[in-house]
Order: C-alpha cells, then sequence, then structure tokens
C-alpha cells in the first residue's frame, strides 16, 4: 500500500488555486490598462476637442474599470487567503506527527522549528510575493506596448527591466548562504534557549545563568551579524533599484519630450509610456523588495519537503481488539537513536496478566531503554515486541497507547489543568473516568488540596507542584482508561513513605484485577511485591525467574486498600 505524501497532496490542490490566481491576475494586468488609455484619451482627444461631455464619458467608464480592477484584487486575495488556510489544514496534523517522530529518532536535531516553516510558506503563497511573482509575466506586454508607441521608448523601458531583473538576480547570490547561515544560527539560539530554560531551577540556583546568558548572547549575536550583513546587501541592492525606477521615469518622460518635440509621438502618448513603464517595472522591483521572504519561503519548502520525504506517514492499521495483557519479548535488541551500538540485547521475558515484573539491575544496565522498547518509544532494533501474539508496530500508535499506562523516570506533565494531564489530553473526557483514575491512584485527596483541585493550572512542566505531586498525577495518568498493560520506571524514585506505601497497595489492587505491570525499582521492599524478576547488567539479560529464587527475599504482604470513595463534582 503505499503512502499518500500529505505535503505533495497539498501542494497539487493549491496548484488548482493557483491557476484561478493567475486568471484573475490576466484581468487585473488587463484593467492596469485603464490609467494610460485614459490619459491618452484626455491629452489626445478631450484637451483638443475641449469636450465636457467626452470628458465625463471617459472618466466614469475608468471608474467603473477601477472598482472592478478593486474588486478583482480583493477577490484574489480572499482566494488566497483561503487558499492558504485550506492547504495549513492539509498538512498540519501530518507534520507534527512526523515532527514527533523525527524528536523521537534524533533529540537534538531541532525538528520542531519546521511546525514554523508552514506559516513562513502560506504567507508567502497567499501575500504580495506570490502575487508580484504572477504580475512578472505581464512585464514583456508592457514593454511590448512601449514598443508600439515608439522604439526608443521601448528600449528605455527594456533597459529599465533587464537592469531591475539583474539587481535581483544579484540579490539572491549575494544573500543567499548568509541567510542560510543566519537562519541555522537563529534555530540553534532558539533551541537552546527553550532547552535551557527547562532547568530554570538548576541554572538560578548553581549560578549558571551568566554564563549560559553568555553563550546564548554569543549564539543570537552571531545570527543577527549574518541578518545585518544580508540586509545590508539586500538593502543597497534595494536602493539601486529604487533609483534605476525613479531614474527611468525621469528618463522615459524625457525620452517621450524629446519624441513629442520631434513630432513623432502625441503628448498623451508620451503620458502613457510612462504609467506603462511604471506598471512594467512594478512587479520587477516588488521581486526585489520581498526577495528575503521569497528565500524564506524556499528554505521552508526544501525543509517541508525533506521531512515528508524522510518520515513515511504511517499506514492505516487493522483495529486489533482490546489487549488482555499477554506480553512477549523474544532475543530483544534496541539501539537508540543517533546510535549503533546497542545499548540492550538478547532480552527474553514473558509477562502474564494478574502478575508483576520487576526490572532490576544496575544504573546504566538497560532498563529505561527496556521500557521504552516496550511502550513503542525506541523499535526493537532485532528480536520481537508482542502484546496478545501482535508485534507492536501492527497497532496503531494511538490505539496502541490508550491500553497502554507509562510512567516514565522522569514525569513531565503539560501546560493545563490537572484533570487535562490525567486524561492524557483527550477530547470530551468523562469526569467519572478522571476521578476513576485519581483514586486508584491515591491521589484524589491531594489534587483536592490543591488551589482550584482538579481545575489546578499546572503550568508548563508543572513546576508549580513538588517532584511527589508530579510522580503521583503522573502515575494517575498512567492508570487512565483502565489499561491492559501498566508500565512503571522508577515509581517511587520521588515519593515519600506515605506515597510509597500507596503505590504498594495500588500494584496489588492492579495485579488482582488481573492487569500486567512492570515496574523499574531498586528498592527491594517494592520488587517483593513481583512474582518474577528479570535482571540486567551491562545491557544483557542475565537471569528471568521467580523473584523469592532469584533475589532470595520474602514477599511484602500489603493489605488492599479499597479506593477513596468518590466525591461528586465537576471538573469540566
Amino acid at each position: 500500500m503505499t503512502t499518500i505524501n500529505p505535503f505533495k497532496a497539498a501542494l497539487k490542490t493549491y496548484q488548482t488555486i493557483l491557476v484561478a490566481t493567475v486568471i484573475f491576475s490576466v484581468a487585473i494586468n488587463l484593467l492596469m490598462f485603464i490609467s494610460p488609455i485614459y490619459m491618452l484619451q484626455v491629452y489626445d482627444r478631450v484637451l483638443h476637442s475641449r469636450s465636457e461631455t467626452t470628458l465625463v464619458m471617459i472618466t466614469l467608464i475608468a471608474l467603473a474599470g477601477l472598482a472592478i480592477y478593486a474588486l478583482l484584487e480583493w477577490v484574489r486575495s480572499r482566494v488566497l487567503v483561503r487558499a492558504g488556510l485550506r492547504f495549513d489544514e492539509m498538512i498540519a496534523k501530518a507534520l507534527f506527527n512526523r515532527v514527533v517522530t523525527t524528536t523521537i529518532r534524533q533529540p537534538n536535531g531541532k525538528s520542531e522549528f519546521v511546525l514554523g516553516d508552514v506559516d513562513r510558506l502560506r504567507e508567502f503563497l497567499t501575500g504580495s510575493g506570490l502575487i508580484a511573482i504572477c504580475d512578472v509575466p505581464w512585464v514583456p506586454i508592457f514593454i511590448f506596448v512601449c514598443f508600439m508607441f515608439h522604439p526608443m521608448v521601448g528600449y528605455v523601458a527594456l533597459a529599465g527591466a533587464v537592469i531591475v531583473f539583474a539587481l535581483a538576480i544579484a540579490n539572491e547570490f549575494m544573500t543567499k548562504k548568509t541567510l542560510n547561515e543566519a537562519s541555522g544560527l537563529g534555530q540553534s539560539a532558539q533551541h537552546f534557549a527553550t532547552t535551557t530554560l527547562q532547568n530554570i531551577e538548576a541554572i538560578r540556583a548553581l549560578g549558571m545563568e551568566s554564563s549560559l546568558r553568555s553563550r546564548w548572547h554569543d549564539m543570537h549575536r552571531g545570527m543577527l551579524e549574518k541578518q545585518a550583513e544580508a540586509s545590508d546587501s539586500a538593502g543597497a541592492i534595494q536602493s539601486v533599484s529604487k533609483f534605476v525606477r525613479m531614474g527611468l521615469q525621469t528618463l522615459i518622460l524625457g525620452v517621450g519630450a524629446y519624441l513629442v518635440l520631434e513630432s513623432e509621438i502625441s503628448p498623451g502618448s508620451m503620458i502613457a509610456c510612462s504609467i506603462l513603464m511604471g506598471r512594467a517595472l512594478q512587479p520587477v522591483d516588488q521581486v526585489v523588495g520581498q526577495w528575503k521572504q521569497f528565500v524564506g519561503a524556499r528554505q521552508a519548502y526544501s525543509r517541508l519537503s525533506q521531512i515528508f520525504t524522510q518520515v513515511p506517514g504511517e499506514e492505516d492499521k487493522t483495529q486489533l481488539p482490546a489487549p488482555t495483557g499477554n506480553l512477549s519479548v523474544s532475543n530483544l535488541a534496541v539501539v537508540p537513536p543517533t546510535a549503533r551500538t546497542p545499548l540492550l540485547q538478547g532480552v527474553s521475558f514473558e509477562a502474564v496478566p494478574g502478575e508483576a515484573v520487576a526490572l532490576v539491575g544496575p544504573s546504566g544496565a538497560g532498563k529505561s531503554s527496556l521500557m521504552r522498547a516496550l511502550v513503542g518509544i525506541w523499535p526493537a532494533a532485532a528480536g520481537s515486541i508482542r502484546l496478545d501474539g501482535a508485534e507492536l508496530q501492527h497497532w496503531d500508535p494511538d490505539l496502541l497507547g490508550k491500553h497502554l499506562g507509562y510512567l516514565p523516570q522522569s514525569v513531565e506533565l503539560f501546560n493545563g489543568s490537572v484533570a487535562e494531564n490525567i486524561s492524557r489530553f483527550q477530547v470530551g473526557a468523562k469526569d467519572e473516568d478522571v476521578l476513576m483514575a485519581a483514586q486508584q491512584a491515591r491521589v484524589h485527596q491531594m489534587i483536592q488540596n490543591l488551589p482550584d483541585g482538579y481545575d489546578t493550572q499546572i503550568g508548563v512542566g508543572g513546576r508549580s507542584l513538588s517532584g511527589g505531586q508530579r510522580q503521583r498525577i503522573g502515575l494517575a495518568r498512567a492508570l487512565y482508561g483502565d489499561p491492559a498493560l501498566i508500565i512503571l520506571d522508577e515509581p517511587n524514585a520521588n515519593l515519600d513513605s506515605e506515597g510509597e506505601e500507596a503505590l504498594f497497595q495500588i500494584i496489588q489492587e492492579l495485579k488482582g484485577r488481573g492487569k500486567t505491570i512492570l515496574f523499574v525499582s531498586h528498592k527491594m521492599s517494592l520488587v517483593s511485591l513481583a512474582e518474577k524478576s528479570l535482571i540486567l547488567a551491562e545491557g544483557r539479560m542475565r537471569s528471568f525467574g521467580p523473584t523469592q529464587e532469584l533475589l532470595k527475599i520474602k514477599p511484602a504482604l500489603k493489605p488492599v486498600q479499597p479506593p477513596e470513595a468518590p466525591q461528586t463534582r465537576s471538573i469540566a
């Protein structure tokens, strides 16, 4: 099955709109002859005949034509704006998915900046830059009409157009490399600032603000210098272009006046030629003025085309039945993004509903890498991971996520309310489902103590919450939707004794409800809850079997406490 490239499909759809835009441009440029024809009639007919009726009639006709011209300009602009919205709608979702995929594959690849390329390209396709390009083909027509009045006038107009066009080409060669460098430096500076500010507390506490500010400033300054260099070149060329255009307007009037004195053309023709040459040079001059935007749009097109070509979209997959939680891993090898050497290899084990499996091993043994592979973040480089007999890649990622509960080692909450974070920002999430997840995670009362309860805004990264609060809300998020397979990476890393006691009860309750649980922990008190343990060391599986036999520990018996009683309230 061939996957359709949404970017190409959007461009193909836009081509139809572009054809309509060209048709509008034809009519608009034809109406641009109104002014020179009007001036020709006034100077050569009305002033000689002194007929006020003729003046009134041709003025009314000219005004009617200009009104149609303005209407067509408005319609053309409106069509382009609507086309831009349609273009954005066709590729935005697919682009976001590809950016997520690329970020997983290349965490430091700055792929998030491609999201802004849609706006950059759309603004060009719907703005004055594209309109100027549509008007450029009319330049030879206006110059040809100038030749019809007199060859000398035509040569002056042709020379002006050639000079302005040559300046546009020079602008391209003089600014292309510098603008590319400025764009790269700007993205690097912004990426550095964004990633740095995520650790603002450590920056302030360790006195790193000045050092990091200096590094960001150097990168930002480099971008500004490159932009200034390109702007200086473009500004100089644009100034020369304006001088050429204004000088040609003066020259064409001078040449026209000479030809009038020589009785080779009429005064009306002189004025008409001046207007026509202005119309001929206007699109070229606009192209020069819009060159920076044109270069930015071209770069955006290149990056968008690259990401849509290199990162194929997800094919529609057959919807599989909801899993029961039977997990089977066979000879698994995991290679992290941008690396070639496996961090984990030769791992095989099984987990069934109603039991917990503990992952045990020293730091760097590959536990978190295994967790990432089990939830589909990192694909298997070798071997297989099967859920209810189906390999993970056979599942639709969004549908698979609904059946998985995942608590990463570093819990990241998102800018929104507590309820939205627990519900995984699902549209139309029910209050009772959020409450149920919070109660199962023994976090309902803690949330009620927050300023606005479930409606408390967490903020970026959840910095307003303590580490333990973030972890417990992250656990409620993992339990949302009653998933069959629950994977917890160091779930008690930030918990106090009360939180650990609740975690013990949660794991036993989940086992009693037939859920499959895998967790990483360095604490034997939590490991003792697992029926089986998988011991990892140096990226390899050392052993797998009953926890009591492998670790020689007694199971910890913790009473199962019922969930907190629900309190009826709206969290919408």
